[in-house]
Formats: C-alpha cells, sequence, structure tokens
C-alpha cells in the first residue's frame, strides 16, 4: 500500500530504483574504504593462512609439524590491480550484507500479507548471523585446512609447486562464500515449512539420505582426504541440518470442527 492506495507497477518500480540507489551508494562508500585499507588487510588477514605464524595453525599445533610457508607468485602483469579491485568489492559486499538484506526487506514487505510478516525480522536476522558465522568458519577452520593440504600436496619429487595469486584468491573467496551460504540452511528450512514445502517429519524421515548428501558435500568443499579435515567440515554442516529440524514451524493443528 502506498498513500492508502493499492501501490501500481509503476509505484513498485519507483521503489525498487531507490532501493538500487541507495544500496549502490552503500556499496560504493565501503568499495572505497575496502580499496583504501586493502594492502593492510591483504598482508593481515587475506595472506596469514600462507605462513607458519597464522594463529590457526599454532592452536593445531599438535596435527601441523615443521615449518610452513609459501610464496604467492604473480604471473600477469594486471593480476595485483584487479585482485585489489576484486578483493575490494568482495570485502564490501560482505560488510553491508546486513544494509542489503533491509533493503530486500523494504522491497518485499509491502507485498506480504500481516500472517507472512511474522518472524521475517528475526529471520533476516538470522541470515545475516549465519552468514558471516559461516565465512567465519570458512576463514579459520575450511580454508586452512584446505589450503595447507593442497599447499604441502606432491605427485612428484621432481615438480615444484608455486601457487599464483589468481588461483589463490579464487580459491579463498569460494571456500569462504560457499561456507557462508552453506549456512544459510536453517532460515531455508524455516522460510520452506512456513510455506508448507517441508515439515520436521519430512526432515526427520530424510535424515540418513541427508548425512550422505553432506559427507559428499564436504568432501567436495575440503578435497583433502584426511579424516580429520573431512569431519572438521561436516560435523557444523551436519548440526546446522538438526538445528534446521528444530527451526521448521510446526503446522497448524486442524480445526475440529472442519
Amino acid at each position: 500500500m502506498a498513500d492508502g492506495r493499492e501501490m501500481t507497477f509503476w509505484d513498485h518500480l519507483e521503489v525498487l530504483r531507490w532501493s538500487l540507489f541507495r544500496t549502490l551508494g552503500v556499496v560504493l562508500v565501503l568499495f572505497i574504504a575496502a580499496f583504501v585499507l586493502m594492502p593492510s588487510i591483504f598482508d593481515s588477514a587475506i595472506l596469514a593462512p600462507t605462513t607458519g605464524d597464522f594463529f590457526v595453525y599454532k592452536w593445531l599445533g599438535g596435527i601441523f609439524s615443521g615449518d610452513f610457508k609459501v610464496d604467492i607468485v604473480n604471473i600477469n602483469v594486471t593480476a595485483p590491480f584487479f585482485t585489489h579491485m576484486r578483493t575490494s568489492f568482495l570485502m564490501a559486499l560482505v560488510v553491508g550484507f546486513p544494509y542489503l538484506l533491509v533493503e530486500v526487506w523494504l522491497f518485499v514487505k509491502p507485498a506480504l500479507y500481516s500472517n507472512e510478516k511474522k518472524g521475517m525480522g528475526a529471520a533476516m536476522l538470522a541470515v545475516a548471523f549465519l552468514f558471516y558465522l559461516g565465512c567465519a568458519v570458512g576463514y579459520l577452520v575450511v580454508f586452512p585446512l584446505t589450503f595447507r593440504f593442497l599447499a604441502g600436496y606432491h605427485i612428484g619429487t621432481g615438480i615444484l609447486t608455486q601457487i599464483s595469486l589468481n588461483s589463490y584468491i579464487s580459491t579463498f573467496v569460494s571456500i569462504i562464500f560457499i561456507m557462508g551460504l552453506v549456512f544459510e540452511l536453517p532460515v531455508l528450512a524455516w522460510v520452506l515449512g512456513k510455506f508448507g514445502i517441508v515439515n520436521k517429519q519430512l526432515l526427520r524421515k530424510w535424515r540418513r539420505y541427508a548425512i550422505v548428501a553432506l559427507l559428499v558435500l564436504a568432501a567436495v568443499i575440503t578435497p583433502t582426504g584426511d579424516p580429520f579435515t573431512l569431519s572438521v567440515v561436516f560435523l557444523p554442516l551436519y548440526l546446522l541440518y538438526e538445528v534446521s529440524i528444530l527451526v521448521v514451524p510446526a503446522p497448524a493443528p486442524e480445526d475440529p470442527a472442519e
């Protein structure tokens, strides 16, 4: 509704236009800030897993042995500049993710009925929290373990492993964003349950198949092959599935008069 009247197609387009303008403005400001700060962020955070001084490796000192140092090489003259641009843009999206959710909510809110709006505000907060939690797990657990294994893997003694800047950044970004998205499973289950597509009984019935699917997903995310790394990734995914069962809304009781 707009001013007490039904919103027309052009009204929705106008709302969408201003929403896009605000979103682009916020992303642009965050991009500029990230671009200025990126050199220090790159050294202290993005490249931190390439050395044995990374605090996660120190925590897991009993698992890893020996010195660890990987030099990231650049073989493309334009790679540093475009990597700087890409990582700054992705950083802006990550930091601005809650604001993007607010804009999405403000746009779709007028089209929802009052019963459909219930719980959506909390769901938006859960989406942001789980996304950041997934990114943190990806950065602190999944990527370091995967990178440490792959960087030290040798198919032959005569092969010198050199990791390019593009390869490193692509793997870094992919793993962290995949984990951020995977952690949205409970919210997705809640939304599907709210619209009657899934229910608790169905999720419990398919638990054994979900375990197999999550094991495959964990193996794809971390192609290390060792049981420890696979377990480190699988256990949070399985916990998310169990949380999804808990948060799926129970079906409304049937009216005995019907």
